[in-house]
């Protein structure tokens, strides 16, 4: 019984850091190089930024949502026609979802270490490959 009390508040702890960090994340919104701003539309019309990382392979453009909060991620699937800023320019395109090889390809070329996996909670990856308009 004792140790199933540990297991529990170990696991709430975990919780609790997973929700923090990407409470922190999302509120930060944390730029660099290696990201991109896409602006998505909601159904209302309204429409929101995210940074997310740039990624690419075979010389195409992805972003990949990496995280369990992905509402814009929703977005860009129920309108595809989204804005990408990327190095200052903003461009209109085209998300389209990825599967199959396409995505296993995409993934083994931009891996995700193990310490962002834990802090993000072990979210299943999935990628948007962004198609010029």
């Amino acid at each position: 019984m004792k140790a199933i009390k540990i297991v529990a508040v170990l696991m709430l702890i975990y919780v609790g850091l997973v929700v923090a960090f990407e409470s922190l994340l999302g509120y930060f919104q944390p730029s660099g190089q290696n990201t991109l701003v896409i602006t998505t539309t909601a159904e209302d019309g309204s429409t929101s930024d995210r940074v997310v990382s740039r990624l690419e392979s075979h010389g195409k453009l992805y972003f990949a949502a990496n995280h369990w909060p992905r509402a814009w991620y929703r977005q860009a699937l129920a309108n595809p026609n989204v804005f990408v800023t990327l190095d200052g320019t903003r461009t209109p395109y085209v998300a389209r979802p990825v599967s199959g090889d396409e995505h296993n390809r995409v993934d083994e070329d931009n891996p995700v270490g193990l310490g962002f996996r834990f802090l993000t909670g072990f979210p299943p990856r999935y990628f948007i490959a962004l198609d010029p308009q």
